[in-house]
């Protein structure tokens, strides 16, 4: 099925200042001449939990010294399973199950055309151009237009939901309506201003009614395209962003709704292939959306984080971390001073601090490292991600929602010569006090004198497969042999030792029974397998171990002494990590005894962040 038309509106020229009915006094962004741009990016739990906080701590406190930019993920529910990524993707799924539907069905009617804050309603655009959409209304919609005539709405959109076969209701419309009252709830819990309640909520009725009457759509022609999909998990953002706009007004903030559904610029290659995207387009795509985004004067623009269509879905060129990836490219196209990334956590320790008291807070972090640290079990930031911003020298700080003023992490990408704090606080846009400075330059110092690696991480659920081959005569074919399956079954491998004729691999134990079993099966074909399970990756991360004389040996020394075994060794690439694996059951216990040991700080060490692991 082709790509569904989304709500959307097209931008007027007007949006620039205030629409009318808008209060004077509304706190807009910094118009000074050398202010710079701050994308900030509030994940799915922050901004279902704490979006007052948002606007009234955070938002609030940066906007008048720089040009904030805010991107939202589509926000958590009450459960993990009633996040709404998860609810429209189950409603998806329900769309195309062929069982006989039962309920009654709900019929919408269609929503006035007017002028608001986020944009011109009336008009779908295709190909730059707004043409006019304008199905039958009920009198209930007729009177409900005539009342909306002043003042003006926040959203401007054209519902597109039109009349629902009469009969039964499917299964998916019981998950829409779970998403909407999710949305709806949040709402009322959130905003006090009656008109701007109303309007939301009328608002999220006609996204879900927009959704619903796509997914009827959807299942009698028992289709869903890959970049249908992508427009379904895309409404979660663009929901989650109108809500967050009307918080930041009824907290009096002058935000504004942008949508980049229209934003994504023509890419002349094979649409239809699944191969990676070059960084061309990316830069393309980063210099169209801070051309978008210059366009809204000094309001606050509330960004989607789903940027529309992407040539060969942008679930499958990017995955559902396509949130962080927006707001890099959004802080490239800016060049903006800093990407900040909030979550529930102060930053990066050196340790998860649920696990090992004695953990650290760091304050500066190398990309390397923090790309390390993401593939063995940190849930840091992408290092796709992390490189659109790196590779224009823009830091990326983690902070905490909660914990507004602590000064985070920094993913620095001038971290040759990390004594020199005042390049680090140069890029850094919120003050630093001198204290601080002289801290940070002191904890750099020790750490480069001492030559002590950076954190030490876990990664659990993992699964071991040793292979050894019978047929020694041909090991090439041997090893094409079992790389060549473990791509027909679409495993990702985390690590690999290999000799001639023996290959140890540790996977991710996310595999359905079945599947494991078919894939071991298939790798029999090339010799005897053997598998370990309830296996954990214990990694030892540090830019300066390029260079350190032993730290193999203290590492390994102190496992054998704390009567850890290791099954598997492996030394990575890049030269600053020393991975290997050893028995789930041992996890907590290796995990002190390396970080006691190799970054030699001691059980009566204070730990210098609260928070947990980012995981």
């Amino acid at each position: 099925m082709s790509s569904p038309t989304t709500p959307t509106s097209s931008r007027s020229s007007s949006l620039s200042s205030s629409p009318p009915g808008t209060p004077p006094d509304l706190h807009q962004n910094t118009i000074h001449p050398d202010a710079k741009w701050l994308v900030q990016k509030f994940g799915g739990t922050s901004v279902g939990k704490f979006s007052v906080k948002i606007a009234k701590d955070i938002v609030a406190n940066y906007i008048d010294s720089h040009k904030v930019a805010i991107v939202c993920s589509a926000r958590s529910g009450s459960t993990k399973a009633l996040g709404t990524t998860n609810l429209l993707l189950r409603a998806a799924s329900e769309a195309l199950k062929r069982e006989k539907p039962a309920g009654s069905s709900a019929s919408g009617s269609a929503t006035p055309v007017s002028r608001g804050l986020f944009g011109v309603g009336g008009g779908i655009a295709r190909n730059g151009s707004d043409h006019s959409m304008s199905p039958p209304t009920s009198p209930k919609a007729r009177s409900r237009s005539s009342r909306s005539s002043s003042p003006q709405p926040l959203f401007g959109f054209t519902s597109l939901n039109g009349s629902h076969p009469v009969g039964t209701q499917p299964e998916f419309a019981v998950t829409v309506d779970i998403i909407r009252q999710e949305h709806v709830t949040a709402a009322r819990n959130s905003i006090r201003d009656p008109v701007i309640l109303k309007e939301l909520e009328e608002e999220i009725d006609r996204d879900c009614e927009w959704l619903r009457s796509f997914l009827f759509a959807a299942k009698i022609i028992d289709e869903i395209s890959a970049r249908s999909r992508d427009s379904i998990i895309g409404l979660g953002e663009r929901m989650a962003c109108k809500v967050m706009t009307a918080i930041l007004r009824d907290q009096g903030i002058d935000a504004e709704y942008v949508s980049l559904e229209e934003v994504v610029p023509p890419y002349e290659g094979d649409a239809a292939s699944e191969k990676a995207l070059p960084q061309e387009f990316y830069d393309n795509l980063a210099r169209a959306l801070g051309e978008r985004l210059e366009q809204c004067g000094s309001r606050v623009p509330v960004v989607t984080g789903f940027f529309g269509p992407v040539p060969g879905s942008l679930l499958r060129q990017v995955g559902r971390g396509y949130t962080d990836l927006c707001s890099a490219l959004l802080a490239v196209g800016l060049n903006a001073s800093e990407l900040q990334i909030w979550k529930e956590v102060d930053g990066i320790f050196t340790a998860d601090p649920r696990k090992v008291p004695t953990a650290r807070l760091l304050s500066v972090i190398s990309p390397e490292e923090a790309a390390e640290l993401t593939y063995y079990g940190s849930e840091v930031v992408h290092p796709f991600t992390m490189e659109q911003a790196i590779r224009q020298k823009i830091p990326i700080r983690i902070k905490n929602v909660e914990n507004p003023t602590g000064q985070g992490t920094v993913i620095h990408p001038d971290t040759e010569d990390l004594s020199s704090s005042a390049s680090i606080a140069h890029s850094v846009p919120e003050p630093i006090t001198l204290k601080s400075l002289h801290e940070l330059a002191l904890a750099t110092e020790a750490s480069q004198r001492k030559r002590l690696p950076t954190a030490v991480t876990i990664k659990e659920h993992v699964v071991i497969l040793n292979i050894n081959s019978n047929r020694k005569s041909v090991s090439h074919g041997f090893l094409a042999g079992i790389f060549g399956t473990l791509d027909r079954f679409g495993v990702v491998v985390d690590l690999i030792s290999t000799s001639e004729v023996h290959v140890s691999m540790a996977i991710g134990d996310g595999l359905p029974k079945k599947t494991l079993d078919r894939l071991v099966n298939e790798l029999k074909k090339t010799g005897t397998v053997d598998v370990h399970k309830d296996m954990a990756i214990l990694s030892l991360v540090g830019k300066q171990m390029r260079n350190m004389v032993g730290i193999a040996g203290r590492m390994f020394t102190t496992l054998a002494q704390g009567n850890v075994n290791i099954e598997m060794i492996s030394q990575g690439a890049s030269e600053i990590n020393i991975s290997c694996v050893i028995d789930a059951r041992d996890a907590v216990k290796a995990l002190n005894l390396i970080h006691q040991s190799c970054l030699q700080i001691k059980p009566e060490g204070a730990r210098g962040g609260v928070g947990p692991w980012l995981f």
